[in-house]
C-alpha cells in the first residue's frame, strides 16, 4: 500500500504537499504538557516521507514562493516597531554577532576533536545555524560536495536544537530586578477608562493637556452643569474644549497615568457617562476604507468633520490608544463616540464593512514581493573576492521591513489586515518547511549510515547547543531580553522560519517575537554567510 502511495504521491506534488501539510499539522497540535512543535511539524514530516522514498520531492518554485512570502509579510508587520528598535537594539545585534563568531570557533574545535577538517566544516556550521545561503557561498567558495554533506546531517538537529532554546527562553520571564530592555516594546500598556470630576481651576483644553501627559490619555466626553438630581449635559470632548471646576470628563489610557491625571485635577468620579446614550454614542467602527488606511488619526481630522473622537484602536488581540501620530491599518477597529445623529457619517467614512475589513491590495503585495526578490537576487561583493547576496528571504524581508514602515506611497498601500499577514505568513512558511524537508530527507539518511555521520551529528549539536546557550546568556545579562523578545531573537539568529514559527504559536502571536526575529535576522545572515567559506580553511 505504501508503495502504491509513493508511486501516486511522486506524480502528484500537489498531492503530496497537501498530505504533508495535513499529517504535519496533526502532529504540530499534539502537546506534550505545555510543549508541541506547532507548524515545525510540517518540516519533520517531510523529512519522513523523503527518507522513506527519495522520489517525493516537492517543486523548487513552492519553496522559493513560501519563502519569499513569507518574509515579506513578516517585514510588513514589524516595519512599523523595527526602525524605533533599530536605534536602541545594538546590544541586541551584538550579542547575536558574539554568539555566531563564538559557533564558529566552537565548529572549528569540536570538528578538529572528533577527527573532521576541511570543507566539511563549512557544511557543519550551516547545517547547525540551519543557514542555506551560507551553504551556498561555502560550496561556491570550494568547489566540493563536503559542505552539503555537513549540512545534510546537521540541519535537522539545527532546527530541533534551536527549538528547544527557544522553548526555554520563551518561558523565562524576567526577573523583578532584570536589566531594561534595549529592545523597544512593541506591546502598547493595558487601556483603562476612568471617570473623573474637576476640581481645578485654570486647566488648559483638552488638546493642550493631552501634549502635557506625553499623549498617554484621550479624553472622549465631558458632562458640564452636573448637580444633584440634575444629571447634566454630555458633549464630545474635543481638543479645544476647557474643563472647568464641576465639569466630569471620561479619560481613556494606561492606569497609572489615569490615577495620576485624577489626583493632579480631581477625583474619580462614580457617574457613568457611557450609560448616557441619548445625545451621545459610541461604537466599534471597522476601518475598511482604503482610502483611510495608512493615514494617521490626525489626518483624519474627525472632530473637525464630524464631532467625532477616536478613543481607541484594536488592532488583533490589542487595544491602542487613538493618539494622533497613530496610523490605521485596514482590518481595525476604531472606537468612535460621537453624537448619535453623526454616527453614520463616521462609519461610512471610515467603511464599517467586515468584508472590507480583511480585504487587501494583491497589487501592492506583489509588487512588494517583487522588489524583494529583485533585492536579493543582487550580488555585493565581498572583501577577500566572493559575492553576497541577501537571498530570497532577506531580500523580501527587508523590502517589507521598508514598505511596512512606510504604510502608505501615494495610492498604494503597503499594509495587510492583521488576520490576512497572519495566514499568508502561516501559508508560506508551511510551503517552505515542506519545501525543505522533502529535499533533505534521503540526503540526511544516506549520511547517518556513513562513518561519519554520527560524527558529524555531534559536532553539529555541539555549535547548535553553544551558540543558542550564548544568545540566551548574553541576550539576559548584557540585552535584558527575555520570553517573547528572546524567542524571536533565538528565531533570528538561527534565521529559521520553523523556530520563528513555534515561538508565535507558544506566545499566541505576541509582536515581540515577530519584532526580535526582524531585528536580528539581516546581522545573522551576513555574518553565517562570511564565516561559514572561512572555516574550509580549518
Amino acid at each position: 500500500m505504501l508503495k502504491g502511495w509513493s508511486d501516486i504521491a511522486a506524480e502528484q506534488p500537489l498531492l503530496l504537499l497537501t498530505v504533508i501539510m495535513a499529517i504535519g499539522g496533526a502532529i504540530g497540535s499534539i502537546k506534550i504538557r505545555s510543549f508541541s512543535l506547532g507548524p515545525a511539524a510540517v518540516l519533520f514530516t517531510a523529512l519522513a516521507f523523503s527518507a522513506y522514498d527519495e522520489r517525493l520531492r516537492l517543486p523548487q518554485i513552492l519553496g522559493i514562493f513560501g519563502l519569499a512570502l513569507f518574509a515579506y509579510v513578516i517585514g510588513v508587520g514589524a516595519g512599523p516597531s523595527f526602525f524605533a528598535a533599530l536605534r536602541t537594539g545594538g546590544r541586541a545585534l551584538g550579542v547575536v554577532i558574539g554568539a555566531l563568531l563564538i559557533g564558529g570557533a566552537v565548529t572549528v574545535g569540536a570538528a578538529h576533536a572528533l577527527g573532521l577538517e576541511g570543507p566539511i566544516l563549512s557544511g557543519i556550521y550551516a547545517g547547525a545555524l540551519t543557514n542555506t545561503p551560507a551553504l551556498a557561498a561555502a560550496s561556491e567558495a570550494w568547489a566540493s560536495d563536503l559542505p552539503t554533506v555537513g549540512y545534510s546531517v546537521t540541519y535537522l538537529f539545527g532546527v530541533l536544537g534551536m527549538l528547544l532554546a527557544a522553548a526555554v527562553g520563551i518561558k523565562r520571564a524576567a526577573p523583578r530586578k532584570a536589566l531594561t530592555p534595549v529592545v523597544e516594546d512593541p506591546l502598547p500598556p493595558k487601556l483603562d477608562g476612568m471617570t473623573i470630576r474637576i476640581e481645578t481651576a485654570g486647566l488648559p483644553d483638552f488638546g493642550t493637556l493631552t501634549e502635557q501627559y506625553g499623549h498617554h490619555v484621550v479624553f472622549s466626553r465631558i458632562m458640564r452643569g452636573d448637580s444633584p438630581g440634575h444629571p447634566g449635559a454630555v458633549s464630545i470632548a474635543t481638543d479645544d474644549a476647557v474643563p472647568l471646576p464641576g465639569d466630569i470628563v471620561t479619560v481613556i489610557g494606561d492606569l497609572p497615568t489615569l490615577e495620576r491625571f485624577a489626583s493632579e485635577v480631581g477625583h474619580p468620579s462614580t457617574v457613568a457617562l457611557t450609560l448616557d446614550r441619548s445625545t451621545v454614542d459610541y461604537r466599534r467602527v471597522a476601518v475598511s476604507n482604503p482610502k483611510v488606511a495608512g493615514l494617521t488619526l490626525g489626518d483624519l481630522r474627525l472632530a473637525r468633520r464630524y464631532g467625532a473622537v477616536a478613543t481607541r484602536v484594536r488592532r488583533g488581540d490589542v487595544d491602542l490608544l487613538a493618539t494622533d501620530d497613530l496610523a490605521l491599518q485596514v482590518g481595525d477597529r476604531v472606537r468612535i463616540v460621537a453624537e448619535r445623529h453623526r454616527m453614520s457619517e463616521v462609519a461610512a467614512y471610515l467603511g464599517d464593512s467586515e468584508k472590507g475589513a480583511s480585504a487587501y491590495s494583491i497589487t501592492s503585495m506583489a509588487l512588494g514581493l517583487a522588489l524583494g526578490v529583485l533585492l536579493g537576487e543582487l550580488q555585493f561583493p565581498m572583501p577577500g573576492g566572493g559575492h553576497f547576496a541577501l537571498g530570497l528571504a532577506g531580500g523580501p524581508l527587508l523590502v517589507g521591513l521598508i514598505v511596512g514602515r512606510a504604510g502608505r506611497t501615494g495610492p498604494i498601500l503597503w499594509s495587510l489586515p492583521h488576520g490576512v499577514a497572519s495566514t499568508l505568513s502561516q501559508l508560506g512558511m508551511m510551503l517552505f518547511l515542506a519545501y525543505a524537508g522533502s529535499n533533505s530527507g534521503s540526503a540526511l539518511a544516506e549520511a547517518l549510515s556513513g562513518p561519519t555521520g554520527p560524527r558529524l551529528l555531534v559536532a553539529g549539536a555541539v555549535v547548535t547547543l553553544t551558540t543558542a546557550a550564548a544568545v540566551i546568556l548574553g541576550g539576559r545579562l548584557l540585552a535584558g531580553m527575555y520570553g517573547p523578545r528572546l524567542g524571536g531573537v533565538l528565531a533570528g539568529t538561527q534565521t529559521q522560519p520553523a523556530v520563528l514559527a513555534y515561538a508565535n504559536e507558544t506566545t499566541k502571536d505576541d509582536p515581540r517575537v515577530n519584532l526580535g526575529y526582524a531585528l536580528v535576522y539581516p546581522a545573522a545572515m551576513i555574518v553565517k554567510v562570511v564565516v561559514a567559506p572561512i572555516l574550509g580553511r580549518f
